[in-house]
């Protein structure tokens, strides 16, 4: 079973981010939010798919669901501000 640590520190390896947030306690169920830079250019779908590819096979595997919320560091300072 994984923890929200653990996953964030396989996103973290996998895309360089500039805020990563993970929650989930039951071990199969998590929420991220992430802000990087990579997203530049890239639909929510595509944005998405980086970081699924970052989780590799634990996608399968692993985690049964994943909700995500991606942003650019410009979208993400829109939102803030």
């Amino acid at each position: 079973m994984l923890s929200s640590e653990q996953i964030k520190n396989f996103i973290a390896q996998g895309l360089p981010c500039e805020i990563l947030e993970v929650r989930g306690d039951d071990g199969q169920h998590f929420e991220a939010m992430v802000v990087s830079s990579a997203f530049v250019g890239k639909n929510k779908v595509q944005q998405h798919q980086l970081v699924y590819r970052a989780l590799g096979d634990r996608m399968r595997q692993e985690i049964h669901a994943l909700s995500l919320r991606t942003f650019t560091p410009e979208a993400w300072a829109a939102v803030n501000n």
